[in-house]
């Protein structure tokens, strides 16, 4: 082969991947164009946003406050001459309120994390 047969076949495949990436890039920019004007169309059809005067409001007596109590386990009732008992006999609620409602706290010495909360001799 001659090298100006060379130098066409180097030229023209640059060309055709020039050509390629060409019509790649406008697949994608179509492919981009069809989605904006898709999501266009489907948020036409969506409800209109609310006004702000439906729009919800604090109530009169100002912001609902967080309460904290201490919740203490609901026992599970044990079957009384059945092998089980079924879901729907147990009741509703896993906890109740405590009547002790003073935050325990940890006492110096006790073990309340990792390790026995000592001095570390063993």
């Amino acid at each position: 082969m001659s090298t100006a047969t060379l130098e066409l076949a180097a030229t023209s495949s640059e060309v055709l991947n020039v050509i390629a990436a060409f019509v790649g890039g406008m697949v994608i920019a179509g492919a981009l164009v069809w989605a904006v004007q898709f999501g266009m169309r489907v948020r036409d059809r969506e409800l209109p946003r609310p006004t702000p005067e439906e729009q919800t409001h604090l109530p009169d007596t100002g912001a609902v406050h967080e309460e904290r109590e201490l919740r203490e386990p609901d026992e599970v009732p044990h079957a009384v001459g059945r092998e089980r008992l079924l879901p729907h006999e147990l009741h509703h609620a896993g906890s109740r309120r405590s009547e002790d409602q003073h935050r325990k706290r940890w006492l110096p010495g006790k073990s309340g994390a990792f390790g026995g909360g000592g001095l570390g001799h063993g």
